[in-house]
């Protein structure tokens, strides 16, 4: 990789690199195959408590990882949603990411899910969360020389809900658009946090700050998520249109997506035993 720099291209589940070089929309002078690296696939929890998943791990592993619930019930719900099953049994955690494609779905959940990412050198490696990670349209703050090599989730705060949404126009096409909500309520039922990050709505995954703010200290309503509803669809997001769905359509996907997720996320947080 430091021999041939940007016209190094990395070989893991293939699944979205195989298709682009078809294409002849990427041409590498150089193939680096990561599949025999074994020490790289593995989900495993940390002595601090966090999950650990290397890179290499397969979708369809992920999907079947008890645990994983408990640290990211967003990865866990869209998972099935991800391509299908013969893709998942191909397709690579750390390749998705690596691969920063805005409408995949595990990009915008790391985001919700504040994730950080272990990226490697020869001789180092250094930490970097998901909110500095994706940098562009397919681009990363990865160098030429690095690998992302494993990905850290943490468990969830108590009285925590979640929800994955996305609308496609079949199951396993790449979404119109998607969201991945989570809402943490207080002992009184008040909302403390929220976060709310969509996917194919713009150039890498939309992290609608303001939105989720308005419902910070407030109590939980048809009102309330109207009003974040309207933030994120109208001024949050800047849709480029496509040839599914207008950039108008689009806005009104993600009202409506951001409607059901809030409500769902607020149902499991008050009944936590939903995630476990």
């Amino acid at each position: 990789m430091r021999e041939y720099g940007d016209e190094a291209k990395i070989l893991a589940g293939g699944q979205s690199l195989i298709p682009v070089m078809n294409f002849r929309l990427a041409q590498p002078a150089m193939l680096v195959d990561l599949n025999r690296l074994d020490e790289l696939d593995y989900v495993r929890i940390s002595e601090g408590g966090t999950l650990r998943v290397g890179a290499l791990t397969r979708m369809s592993r992920l999907e079947r990882t008890p645990e994983l619930g408990r640290f990211s019930p967003l990865l866990a719900e869209a998972l099935p949603s991800i391509a299908h099953p013969q893709i998942r049994n191909r397709s690579t955690f750390g390749g998705s990411l690596s691969h920063a494609d805005p409408a995949a779905e595990a990009p915008a959940v790391c985001l919700a899910d504040g994730a950080r990412f272990r990226l490697a050198r020869s001789g180092s490696d250094r930490w970097v969360h998901a909110t500095d990670f994706f940098t562009g349209l397919f681009e990363t703050a990865l160098d030429p020389e690095e690998i992302l090599v494993e990905v850290e989730l943490h468990p969830l705060p108590q009285r925590t809900g979640t929800s994955f949404q996305e609308i496609a126009r079949r199951h396993g096409d790449y979404a119109m658009a998607g969201i991945a909500a989570s809402v943490t309520l207080d002992a009184a039922g008040t909302i403390e946090s929220a976060r709310l990050v969509y996917l194919s709505v713009g150039d890498i995954p939309v992290d609608a700050q303001v939105a989720a703010a308005l419902l910070t200290g407030e109590v939980p309503s048809a009102g309330l998520f109207e009003a974040a509803a309207e933030e994120a669809a109208q001024r949050a997001i800047e849709p480029a249109g496509t040839i599914h769905a207008t950039p108008e359509f689009t806005r009104h996907l993600v009202g409506v997506l951001t409607r059901r997720a809030l409500t769902t996320a607020v149902e499991r947080a008050r009944r936590p035993s939903d995630h476990e």
